[in-house]
């Protein structure tokens, strides 16, 4: 019988589109699932999800890239529900008290460049705070953990496209990039220069990891946020350049991405992307057709519509699984994951059969 092999080997061929036993495991799960699953007897309170389901791959994010870290965050307004906060981008964003989710974008202190220039840049460009910026003690301990458990261990975050808008606003950094495209390459520039000083940082100082995983929400439905050539104009360098630097060591490049994003991958596929995440089906993304135009260049992380999942639907989640895993899986290259993440609508059986079913699929022989 021939030996399993460990989700860190796993993973690796994955990303090469070679040869495996069977295709990977990972999933992303609002934090609220965990919670009810461990009311409703499940799993065990604070129980890793990693390892109650098996999971190949584990993720850190251990890098800081908020501009005033001395800013104490400021109350505008709050009611039972939600709270108006003044953060250290000097962005006014209103967070829910009740349940974890994605805040709500109310306003921006910067909106142009002399508040980029004044506010964030200085900020951003001292590499005196670089060491406050990491999280040292939480990645050893996620690759020492990964290590034991012989997962592949990515150090994650969001690269440029992600630290832009939370300082001044998709919005403001759209009407920027047709405008005034100085200023958001300097922006790219900037982040790419922090990220590149911090992840040389954490890892001459934690050990490195397996690969990188970026989180670059760049669509939205059935549109990406820019053209394929403003993404080349303005963003693509400064994705070369960390991608770049990722590969120069040996690692891997994972690009998470939300929205639809089809028409970008050429463009993401120049600067070094390995492997793409999530390929949300509500918002038109198709990754048996993304498999056909590039599987031979590019492995897949997802696409596994979510809302059979939040709809407890078994039948139309096995017509899904059926549909999809035969054809990712070919010639490896393929990770299972929902095309989102699991909110706590869905039930724990429901996640169990997805994964059993899913790994059942796509066992090689």
């Amino acid at each position: 019988m021939t030996t399993p092999m460990t989700g860190k080997e796993r993973i690796a061929r994955i990303l090469k589109r070679q040869p495996v036993d069977r295709i990977g495991l990972f999933e992303h799960f609002w934090g609220d699932t965990q919670k009810v699953w461990a009311q409703q007897g499940h799993i065990q309170p604070g129980e890793d999800l990693a390892d109650h389901f098996g999971f190949d791959m584990s993720l850190c994010w251990a890098l800081n890239f908020v501009a005033d870290l001395d800013f104490p965050g400021e109350v505008i307004e709050e009611d039972a529900e939600t709270k108006l906060m003044k953060d250290g981008n000097y962005a006014f964003l209103r967070r829910s008290k009740t349940h974890d989710a994605t805040p709500e974008h109310v306003d921006f202190t910067v909106k142009e460049r002399p508040a980029w220039d004044e506010l964030i840049r200085p900020r951003l460009r001292n590499a005196a705070n670089d060491a406050r910026r990491i999280n040292f003690d939480a990645y050893r301990k996620a690759r020492e953990a990964a290590a034991a458990k012989e997962r592949f261990f990515c150090l994650s975050g969001i690269n440029v496209f992600e630290c832009m808008h939370p300082v001044c606003g998709h919005e403001n950094m759209l009407v920027g990039m047709a405008l005034d495209p100085e200023w958001v390459q300097d922006m790219c520039e900037t982040f790419a220069d922090l990220w590149i000083r911090l992840a040389e940082r954490v890892m001459a100082e934690g050990g490195q990891p397996d690969g990188v995983w970026f989180y670059e929400d760049m669509g939205f439905k059935e549109r990406p946020f820019m053209s394929p050539d403003m993404y080349r104009e303005l963003i693509q360098p400064a994705h070369k350049r960390t991608f770049d630097w990722c590969h120069a060591r040996g690692l891997p490049v994972i690009v998470h991405s939300c929205g639809y994003v089809e028409t970008l991958v050429p463009g993401l596929l120049e600067a070094g992307m390995d492997a793409l995440q999530v390929m949300e089906v509500k918002a038109g993304m198709d990754c048996c057709r993304l498999k056909k135009l590039y599987g031979d260049r590019l492995s897949f992380i997802g696409g596994i519509d979510v809302r059979y999942l939040t709809a407890n639907d078994l039948p139309g989640l096995e017509r899904e699984l059926r549909a999809k895993i035969p054809a990712m899986m070919q010639g490896s290259g393929y990770v299972l994951h929902s095309d989102h993440s699991i909110p706590d609508q869905v039930e724990y059986a429901t996640y169990r059969r997805f994964v059993e079913l899913g790994l059942e699929l796509g066992t090689y022989r």
